[in-house]
């Protein structure tokens, strides 16, 4: 399932310079009508301070905060813990309308198969782990692609003068070195490659359909599983509020200025 990280870096260096926003699109914060979408990396799984516990909503997510700190004219948080491409069309987009003016969107990890993937590497071998891996990416590269495509052409749709901004993944884990009670090196470069692959996957769709994607790895870089100062969480794989605070809420809003 590895990459080559020179694809990989010119594929993400398009993502972050070639992004095709409508001029139409572009967001005044304070008059926002605000609807976040996506699974549980958007939602705040782990970041504690649920506003909804069924689907893990948690008000140092990202999306709340971001919300928080600009009072928008609206803001509906639709983002709900476990949620895969089809839960998304099934009710999430129904959020959506022509009066929408901004969409933050995180899909894509549990359509690839992150829950089991990561409990194969966490529990089992590593030829176990690099399998697990091998299957989400054949997923990844065959299928993902015309999934998202359909699912954007949607959201476009039924949001058809709103600014969106797709977020990427994290890399979860520091590579090389110790990593005491952790993943083997081995193992966390094997990961990180998957989450490479999927981001890559993720980036190059969101510019095709002309939206903006703001990047989890560089936001996160220094902060991952097995640092010093980790904003992810060994036990459940997912930003803290910290990490929702210090990378993706600074990312989410970057990306937004710039549109």
């Amino acid at each position: 399932m590895s990459l080559s990280r020179t694809a990989g870096a010119a594929l993400l260096a398009l993502a972050l310079a070639s992004v095709a926003v409508p001029a139409s699109a572009t967001t005044d914060a304070a008059a926002a009508r605000y609807v976040a979408l996506g699974d549980s990396y958007a939602s705040g799984t782990g970041a504690g301070s649920y506003s909804d516990v069924a689907c893990t909503r948690s008000r140092n997510a990202y999306p709340a905060l971001w919300a928080a700190a600009n009072a928008p004219a609206s803001f509906t948080f639709a983002a709900c813990g476990g949620a895969t491409i089809p839960d998304m069309l099934g009710d999430q987009v129904d959020e959506l309308g022509d009066d929408t003016t901004l969409v933050s969107l995180s899909i894509g990890g549990n359509d690839s198969g992150f829950a089991s993937t990561m409990l194969s590497c966490q529990y089992s071998t590593q030829s176990a782990c690099e399998r697990a891996l091998r299957t989400a990416g054949e997923y990844v590269v065959n299928e993902l692609p015309g999934e998202l495509d359909s699912l954007y052409a949607t959201v476009r749709a039924r949001a058809p003068h709103a600014e969106v901004v797709v977020i990427g993944y994290p890399h979860l884990y520091k590579e090389g070195g110790l990593c005491l009670g952790g993943l083997s090196s081995a193992k966390r470069t094997a990961v990180n490659q998957g989450s490479d692959l999927l981001n890559e996957t993720i980036a190059g769709r969101a510019v095709a359909a002309g939206f903006a994607f703001a990047d989890g790895r560089p936001a996160f870089a220094g902060h991952e599983i097995c640092t010093s100062d980790a904003w992810i969480s060994s036990t459940n794989v997912h930003p803290t509020a910290e990490g929702h605070a210090s990378a993706y809420l600074p990312a989410f809003s970057a990306a937004v200025s710039a549109g």
